[in-house]
């Protein structure tokens, strides 16, 4: 019984720490974001210097869960759940890293001004942001209906990321002195993009760690 409540006490640690990484996640590219539309410079390479401690946590939690594994040889379901811990905090790691790429967009741009409406942009952020809290507390509760209302929202995400790329791609024929810059927006564009995509990966592993089978919620 003893073994059995470390087990259950140090699972409780680790759910933990995913919940930090997700939102410092989170709130670094919300606030890279933000640093884009200001052109904030310092505030673009704090979040290359918090990247770090994002590292560093996916990195405990990994170790933690190898640990575990090794030395208290969960049962299956046990298993899994660590594995699906272990992937999630993963994804979450990733969207740290597109904060970090949004915040390197924005310091290769400087002080140079906007030409291009981020009306679309921010849109895009918005609803990402949305899917990556709502997934979170989604996986923390274990609510497989929440998590597939959320996956379905990338379609969403997808359109406006085409339709935004093409209007992206029109004003850099039209502007061909400003081709930099919308170069540049294109990048963040898909960084914002491919953040949402990591809410439907955690999405999936919910839905492996309830139904213990693999599901592709969103082709």
């Amino acid at each position: 019984m003893v073994v059995r409540e470390r087990f259950e006490q140090e699972l409780k640690e680790i759910q933990a720490q995913f919940v930090e990484i997700a939102s410092s996640s989170i709130h670094a590219l919300k606030i890279a974001f933000n640093a884009l539309l200001e052109q904030d410079l310092e505030k673009s390479l704090k979040i290359l210097e918090d990247d770090l401690i994002i590292n560093r946590l996916e990195e405990e939690i990994n170790d933690r869960v190898i640990l575990m594994i090794a030395k208290q040889q969960p049962v299956a379901t046990d298993l899994r759940r660590l594995m699906v811990l272990v992937k999630a905090a993963s994804d979450m790691e990733r969207v740290g890293d597109y904060a970090v790429n949004i915040a390197k967009e924005t310091i290769r741009l400087g002080k140079e001004p906007l030409i291009f409406p981020t009306t679309n942009l921010q849109t895009m952020c918005n609803k990402t942001v949305e899917m990556l809290d709502s997934i979170i507390k989604a996986f923390t509760e274990e609510d497989t209906v929440s998590a597939k209302e959320i996956a379905e929202l990338d379609d969403y995400v997808d359109d406006l990321y085409g339709a935004t790329v093409t209007l992206l791609l029109r004003a850099g024929a039209d502007n061909p002195a400003h081709i930099h810059q919308i170069t540049h927006l294109t990048f963040v564009c898909r960084y914002l993009e491919r953040s949402a995509d990591h809410a439907t990966n955690i999405a999936e592993h919910l839905f492996y760690l309830v139904k213990g089978k693999h599901y592709e919620l969103n082709n």
